[in-house]
């Protein structure tokens, strides 16, 4: 017998914990235990069995309707699907009734890279005010020093927000990132005024009443720096910078760009950015494409005879 909504819900929580064992990101717990909750909620309210395949297509399509965007309940499904995997292999149900169920079709997006101009904003943006008082000050020099890392080395939200003090070295321009996507782990570099800016911020830091935490990032109300906390405070300072629909995964589309643009190797920008795919490379760097052709083929000016 499958189970309903009221056992499913129990059983989340063993999920949960299994998710935790596999030491699945912060973000992937939250996104996949959020899926399931909503679908158990929608499954209650409309009185539909949440094991069957009919009911998790009417709330795919529910969400759809409802103008969740493709990539949204895509990733919602996902989570859904996973935890009917989980059930079978714990043996809760004999076989997976999700097998097989076909995934929204993603529309693909192009994202085009922030210009020098709003770069120059944004970091404008996190000029700390004259005779600003220290928890302020360190606020202003926080955002500029992920802004500035994130510009460098592409790196994502959640390994940024993941990061210890140990994981810097200044003087060599590299930091670590124990745990990147997939479980793996890299080194990034990054310039001279990226390390200038991660120096006032931890010079800064050593005031702050966590200062012997281990994590990197603090938060200006002696909390420790969440993921949604970075979301949060680079979006206030894209507001400032008058810079629209602005997503700190831009940041990792722009790092992108500029790696290319400026004569970068693609080999060498996967190995910093974490890609392991090709395809994952042109999809961040789809939306300048041609203008970086044009801007090689005016170099090789292969029209010289």
């Amino acid at each position: 017998m499958l189970p309903d909504v009221e056992t499913c819900t129990q059983l989340a929580t063993s999920w949960q914990l299994a998710l935790r064992a596999e030491r699945k990101s912060e973000q992937t717990q939250k996104a996949y235990g959020d899926g399931l909750r909503f679908y158990l909620a929608f499954c209650a309210e409309e009185s539909l069995p949440p094991m069957q395949k009919s009911t998790l297509n009417l709330w795919t399509g529910h969400l759809l309707d409802e103008g969740a965007a493709a990539a949204t309940a895509r990733a919602r499904q996902l989570a859904v699907r996973r935890f009917s995997a989980w059930l079978a292999d714990e043996g809760e149900i004999q076989t997976d009734p999700f097998l097989g169920i076909k995934s929204p079709k993603l529309d693909e997006k192009v994202i085009e890279p922030l210009t020098d101009d709003q770069l120059r904003a944004l970091i404008k943006a996190c000029s700390v005010p004259k005779g600003a008082e220290p928890k302020v000050a360190l606020r202003h020099r926080r955002d500029e020093a992920i802004i500035r890392l994130m510009l460098e080395t592409g790196t994502r939200a959640g390994e940024v927000v993941n990061m210890e003090v140990l994981d810097l070295d200044l003087p060599a321009g590299t930091a670590v990132i124990r745990r990147g996507k997939g479980g793996k782990g890299r080194v990034v570099p990054f310039g001279p005024d990226a390390s200038l800016a991660l120096d006032r911020y931890l010079r800064l830091r050593r005031g702050h009443r966590l200062a012997e935490s281990p994590a990197l990032w603090l938060g200006d109300r002696g909390k420790r720096f969440s993921y949604d906390a970075l979301h949060k405070t680079l979006r206030e300072r894209a507001d400032v910078a008058g810079i629209e629909n602005f997503h700190p995964h831009r940041l990792r589309h722009t790092a992108a760009h500029r790696w290319l643009a400026a004569g970068g190797s693609e080999t060498g920008l996967m190995a910093v950015a974490g890609w392991t795919r090709p395809d994952m490379l042109m999809r961040y760097t789809k939306a300048q494409a041609s203008a970086r052709a044009a801007e090689e083929a005016r170099r090789l000016n292969l029209g010289e005879l």
